[in-house]
């Protein structure tokens, strides 16, 4: 009999029922630091005073209205964007997937207000992930994502990974947009060097066409930047975020320039509960607090602490892990050894992991983690990378 919950996640033999800061807390009342972060979403950690009173006070007043109607606190988060990035302006989502959606119809109706309908194909770099909807496994195009969910949606060009040559060659007169991750993360935790950043930027340019970011779960602080981007000193036309802009409340955002978003004229696209008054009191505080140099100041320094543990967590482990990559706190572990036995071998030594492709396990720790957890959470691993040694 098929259970009440349709059965389409693996989980884990977990159930939690309170969070504190960086910790979980388990029903049999075991603690585990949570290096995961719901994947990336619980930017500020568990239970955030901030955020609690944010959503609080919100409650108290007004829930939901629909954007038939002006929302003022979707205008104030709105404006913080605008005025901490690239962006001329927003639309609010309730996540990635949509989020998505949204930046592939920007980008086609872009070039069909300029009478270049042709103009619908996207370039994308295999072991991406832009969610689950008909246009984000499109977008992937790996047989895991695609499988049995066909017809597919047509118009995307896949180029492997770091190919910066492939995908000069592969724009043409039907190429409306680049749409890439600066970091991979399902991919498996593979940011894209700098200079390659750079090139994509300069060919969009020299061509007249979009470059799209998706920054999901690279962006609101996790590289120690507001946006992942930033460390190249170029800006997309597009960004696609969610994830820790609402520190655990559900929502999404697109950002785009005026040119880019030109052809987004009213009734063009919409959403129900986008940006209602509760997720943007909470991602206004989040954008608040993630955004002071100062914290962003703080994120470098603990996930310098994490980077220089963990190398020596792979020096001290050679049989269980490879090597560490990534930027700022979303940091992946190459193991030697299945990635789920690391990450189950985390759960009984109390440590929450997330695995990911490339047989990487994902750190993706609240970007408040006290230095002190930091160092727990590395002596917890290294329980972990003994007993998978052990086995």
């Amino acid at each position: 009999m098929i259970p009440s919950v349709l059965p389409t996640y693996a989980r884990a033999p977990l159930s939690f029922v309170k969070g504190e800061g960086s910790w979980l807390i388990e029903a049999d009342g075991r603690r585990f630091l949570d290096l995961g972060a719901g994947i990336a979403v619980n930017a500020l950690g568990h239970a955030n005073p901030a955020l609690v009173e944010a959503l609080t006070d919100q409650a108290q007043t007004l829930w939901h209205t629909s954007n038939l109607y002006e929302i003022p606190a979707q205008t104030k988060l709105a404006d913080q964007l605008v005025e901490a990035t690239f962006a001329d302006t927003v639309f609010f989502t309730n996540s990635g997937t949509e989020a998505c959606e949204l930046a592939v119809k920007m980008a086609r109706k872009y070039w069909y207000d300029k009478d270049q309908p042709e103009r619908v194909e996207i370039i994308t770099w295999e072991g991406s992930f832009h969610g689950r909807s008909s246009a984000g496994i499109a977008a992937a195009g790996s047989e895991k994502m695609v499988k049995g969910f066909g017809p597919i949606l047509e118009g995307f060009v896949h180029v492997p990974f770091g190919d910066v040559e492939g995908t000069e060659a592969a724009i043409n007169d039907k190429t409306a947009a680049i749409l890439v991750e600066p970091v991979q993360g399902e991919g498996g935790i593979r940011p894209i060097e700098n200079a390659d950043l750079m090139a994509l930027r300069a060919m969009c340019d020299e061509n007249g066409i979009l470059l799209i970011f998706d920054e999901v779960q690279c962006g609101v602080g996790r590289t120690a930047k507001l946006f992942a981007h930033e460390w190249a000193y170029i800006a997309p036309d597009i960004m696609m975020v969610a994830k820790g802009i609402g520190g655990g409340f559900p929502l999404g955002a697109v950002l785009a320039t005026e040119n880019a978003a030109s052809g987004m004229v009213a009734g063009t696209h919409g959403s129900t509960y986008g940006g209602n008054p509760l997720a943007c009191a909470v991602g206004s505080k989040v954008m608040e607090i993630v955004s002071d140099p100062e914290f962003l100041e703080d994120v470098s320094r603990r996930a310098g602490l994490l980077r220089q543990k963990l190398e020596g967590l792979v020096a001290a482990h050679p049989e269980v892990f490879e090597f560490v990559r990534g930027s700022g706190l979303m940091l992946g572990l190459r193991c030697k050894a299945v990635n789920m036995d690391v990450v189950n071998a985390g759960y009984a030594n109390g440590v929450i992991t997330v695995p990911a492709a490339d047989n990487v396990i994902r750190l993706l720790p609240p970007l408040n983690i006290s230095e002190d957890e930091v160092s727990e959470a590395v002596t917890r691993l290294d329980a972990a990378a003994s007993a998978v040694e052990q086995a």
